[in-house]
C-alpha cells in the first residue's frame, strides 16, 4: 500500500475543508396555516400542497 511520504500543510489542509461547512435549508411558508415547510413538500402541520389537503393530519 502506498503511504504518504510527506505530511501535508495545515494550508492545504484547510483548503481541503472550505468546502465542508453545512449548510442552513431554505424554509418556504406554508400559503394555508403560515407555518414553515421545506419547498415542494406537503406541510406537516396541515397537510396541504398547492392549495389542496393531500395528507391527513391528526390533531393533538
Amino acid at each position: 500500500m502506498p503511504n504518504p511520504k510527506r505530511r501535508h500543510s495545515k494550508a492545504r489542509r484547510n483548503r481541503r475543508r472550505a468546502h465542508d461547512a453545512l449548510t442552513t435549508h431554505s424554509l418556504s411558508e406554508c400559503p394555508n396555516c403560515h407555518e414553515m415547510k421545506l419547498p415542494h413538500r406537503a406541510c406537516p402541520q396541515c397537510g396541504h400542497y398547492r392549495g389542496r389537503e393531500t395528507v391527513l393530519v391528526e390533531s393533538s
